[in-house]
């Protein structure tokens, strides 16, 4: 069984129920099912096979969702990539994952005109019109002099109802995923069909997730966390997504109000916008049953107001790109715990290893490990990465993390972002714990600058609420609740802090400014 296959099963058993909105507007299982498998015949009929690698530069929207479906059915692998990269960064991607056909947005077109002659191996330019393109003056058919180009509209009604598509073997690659590079250029992680199902399966039934169910989908979808939790699972499971093509606190609201949603998945950000948010009503959340939380580590006191405000809990978990990507959820049948990524989801096994790769006790710190139907394949064109991340059939997750006597997992840090300060390991999640239960401070993030005496020093980097709040005042607070040596030598306050897509905060950047300054 794989993705494309068992939606067309759940569009036979629930042809008329919503499959998803988007801009208010609803599409069926059985009219997603029908535009899937036209949009695979379409390719076919463009010269797309098996096989080939189909790149996606597009944002929340139908478009994503058939385009990724139907290159699946085709048996094509699938290679989402964020649209607001740069030239460079998109560049990469496409000639490393030896993309040759690109599904993309009509605000791309004038970009694709300057670059694709640096780009000869993709054959297809198949664009998507929105009314932004519109606005902005995109015209596809009035692009003949570009002969590559072709209209998502076009290929969607040039396929064939009666398409049936090739067999599929569960080891074949169905995604490959770039991850975010925070150490030398991305490596794309190839997920197969086999590892996407698996995930999707295993998430939505761990969450419950049932045909009754409404997921505000508003993370990323070229994201892994969106993917899986958001689209995947839900599918699976019959139930309806609410497509949100960029999240605000008040759209979020006015989905919530007027589609009642029982489910929402974000990150840690997101929920601190939604509870900054001074027009939010908690009423207005009143259907959801679950939120789900991931992509970094929630703070113990924004997931405690947060829950209190809106009277909802949230399930926080734990995943990563080469792991399709969840391994840990907080479970809902037993008590949550705040601080913890939860226990291990159904035929996913996580466990703490020393630098031997020998388990640890209990309470003892070491990296996370996984093992699991939903571990990549490995790198695309890296053997050796692979065979460095891949060992023994345990994926090695490059995050420091303890369990406690009853398998609930608890991350401390990344290992890359370990802070040495004297000879004392500080981790910075620690110090970011203690500054966010200051009640005049928003958002945090904490680093380690070179320092000539210590080796490193803790610096912290901070959104306040107050104006008037100190340097000072921080430093005292710290000095507080923290033993010396993880107190921070500096106070930083910034206006916002800067953040990928998802709104997961970027310590990259933070150092990379340390570093050029």
């Amino acid at each position: 069984m794989n993705l494309s296959s068992q939606l067309h099963e759940t569009a036979k058993r629930l042809p008329q129920k919503p499959a998803y909105y988007f801009m208010d507007q609803s599409s069926t299982y059985a009219e997603l099912d029908g535009a899937i498998t036209k949009f695979a015949s379409g390719l076919e009929k463009l010269g797309v096979k098996k096989g080939d690698h189909i790149g996606l530069l597009l944002g929340n929207s139908p478009f994503f969702v058939i385009g990724m479906y139907g290159a699946l059915r085709l048996g094509a692998t699938v290679i989402p990539i964020n649209p607001i990269y740069t030239p460079d960064e998109i560049g990469y991607i496409l000639n490393n994952g030896d993309v040759n056909t690109i599904i993309a947005l009509d605000l791309m077109v004038p970009l694709a005109e300057k670059v694709h002659h640096a780009l000869p191996m993709v054959e297809n330019y198949i664009i998507c019109e929105t009314p932004q393109g519109k606005e902005a003056n995109v015209d596809v058919t009035q692009l003949s002099v570009f002969p590559k180009l072709k209209s998502f509209t076009d290929v969607l009604a040039t396929g064939e109802l009666s398409f049936q598509g090739p067999e599929l073997d569960e080891d074949d690659v169905a995604v490959i995923l770039y991850t975010s590079g925070t150490t030398g250029k991305p490596k794309g992680a190839m997920l197969t069909h086999k590892n996407l199902y698996s995930n999707a399966r295993d998430v939505g039934i761990y969450l419950h997730m049932n045909e009754d169910d409404r997921i505000i989908t508003t993370l990323p979808m070229f994201h892994v966390f969106c993917l899986t939790v958001s689209l995947n699972a839900p599918l699976l499971s019959g139930a309806t997504i609410l497509i949100d093509p960029k999240f605000s606190p008040k759209e979020i609201f006015r989905l919530a109000k007027e589609y009642e949603p029982t489910i929402f998945a974000g990150v840690p950000t997101m929920y601190n916008f939604l509870y900054q948010y001074p027009e939010g009503d908690p009423k207005d959340l009143k259907s959801l049953r679950l939120c789900i939380s991931g992509g970094a580590a929630m703070p113990v006191a924004l997931l405690k107001s947060f829950e209190e405000k809106f009277n909802v809990m949230i399930s926080e978990g734990y995943g990563l790109s080469e792991a399709s990507p969840v391994t840990c959820f907080n479970p809902l049948d037993r008590p949550r715990k705040a601080g913890s990524i939860g226990q291990s989801i159904v035929h996913v096994e996580n466990k703490v290893v020393n630098e031997l790769g020998e388990e640890v006790p209990p309470g003892q710190s070491g990296e996370l490990i996984v093992r699991g139907p939903n571990v990549m394949k490995g790198y695309y064109k890296m053997p050796e990465e692979t065979a460095a991340t891949i060992r023994n059939g345990w994926l090695y997750t490059g995050d420091m993390a303890t369990m406690d006597e009853e398998g609930y997992f608890y991350i401390v840090d990344r290992k890359k972002d370990l802070i040495i300060v004297g000879g004392y390991n500080v981790y910075p999640r620690e110090v970011e714990e203690v500054l966010y239960n200051h009640s005049e401070i928003i958002e945090v993030a904490v680093i380690g600058v070179p320092d000539p005496n210590q080796g490193e020093a803790v610096r912290a980097y901070v959104v306040k609420k107050d104006p008037s709040l100190t340097e000072e005042a921080v430093l005292a607070y710290c000095r507080e609740h923290l033993a010396k040596y993880k107190v921070p030598s500096a106070i930083e306050f910034l206006e916002e802090l800067p953040k990928n897509t998802t709104g997961k905060i970027l310590r990259r950047a933070l150092k990379d400014q340390v570093t050029k300054s």
